[in-house]
C-alpha cells in the first residue's frame, strides 16, 4: 500500500524568519503523526534555516526547483550538487517554471536525472490548462509530459519519483477538480502511461499526488479516491493550520 505523501509549496513567500516560524510551529503541531510522509518547500534562501528549524521533526524538507548543471555560469540558478544533503525533496517541473520560465519537457527530463543522480526525491509536475481540458486534450497532453519526463530513467529510479497531477486550471483558482474526475485522470492517463512505461508493478508502486486550490474542506474528497496517494499544497501551505488539517484530514481518509 502506498504511504499518503502530502508537500507544501511555498513558493514565493516568506522571509527566512517567516519561513522558520511558520515551520517550528508546523514541527510542533505535527509531532508524533505517524502513516504520512510530510515535507515543505520554502524559498532557498530559507532552506538552510528551515532544515535546522525541522530538525527532529517528522517533517521532510524540499527545494523549489533545480538546475541540471552540476556547475558553472548560469546566473540564479541552483545545482543539484548544492541541494545534496540539504534538503530530501525537489519539485521539478511545476506548471509555473514551465509557464512563466518556459521551461521545456526536455529541460524537465534533464532535472529529472540530475536530482536522481544526486540522491533527490523528486516530486514531477504534469498538467493541462484549460483550453486542452475543454478540448478533450488532457489525455494526450499529460501523457505526453509523464513520457518524456521519463525518459531514460530506470524502473528503480522511477520508484523513488513522486508525480503530482495539477491542472493548470485549478491552480491558485479557488476551483479544484472534483476527487473523482482527478481520479480518473491519474489513474488512466498518469500511473496507465507509468504502466506502459514501466509495467503495472511498478507503475502501482509510484505515489500520485493532486494539486490544485487543495484545503482543509476538499482534501477528503481527494484521498478518498484509490489513486491519490496525496496532494501539493500551494496557498494553505502558507497557513500552519490549514496545512495540518489537511495532513491529519488525509490520514484520516487513508485509514
Amino acid at each position: 500500500m502506498r504511504k499518503p505523501f502530502i508537500a507544501g509549496n511555498w513558493k514565493m513567500h516568506k522571509t527566512i524568519e517567516e519561513a522558520v516560524a511558520l515551520a517550528r510551529e508546523l514541527g510542533a503541531a505535527l509531532d508524533g503523526v505517524a502513516g504520512c510522509d510530510v515535507a515543505v518547500c520554502p524559498p532557498f534562501p530559507a532552506l538552510a534555516a528551515v532544515r535546522e528549524a525541522l530538525a527532529g521533526s517528522v517533517i521532510g524538507l524540499g527545494a523549489q526547483n533545480v538546475h541540471w548543471e552540476e556547475q558553472g555560469a548560469f546566473t540564479g540558478a541552483v545545482s543539484p550538487r548544492m541541494l545534496e544533503g540539504l534538503c530530501d525533496y525537489v519539485i521539478v517541473g511545476h506548471s509555473e517554471r514551465r509557464t512563466l520560465f518556459g521551461e521545456s519537457d526536455e529541460m524537465v527530463n534533464k532535472k529529472l536525472h540530475a536530482a536522481l543522480a544526486h540522491g533527490l526525491k523528486p516530486i514531477l509536475c504534469v498538467g493541462e490548462n484549460l483550453e486542452q481540458n475543454q478540448a478533450g486534450e488532457t489525455a494526450e497532453f499529460v501523457g505526453g509530459q509523464v513520457r518524456a519526463a521519463f525518459d531514460g530513467i530506470t524502473a528503480e529510479q522511477a520508484r523513488i519519483v513522486t508525480v503530482a497531477y495539477e491542472p493548470l486550471w485549478a491552480i491558485g483558482t479557488g476551483m479544484p477538480a472534483t476527487g473523482e474526475g482527478a481520479n480518473t485522470i491519474i489513474r488512466g492517463t498518469v500511473r496507465g502511461t507509468l504502466a506502459v512505461l514501466y509495467g503495472d508493478d511498478v507503475a502501482q508502486a509510484i505515489r500520485i499526488q493532486y494539486g490544485g486550490s487543495v484545503k482543509p474542506g476538499n482534501i477528503v474528497e481527494f484521498m478518498a479516491q484509490p489513486e491519490i496517494d496525496g496532494a501539493l499544497v500551494g496557498g494553505a501551505s502558507l497557513r500552519a493550520a490549514d496545512f495540518v488539517a489537511i495532513v491529519k484530514e488525509a490520514l484520516r481518509a487513508k485509514k
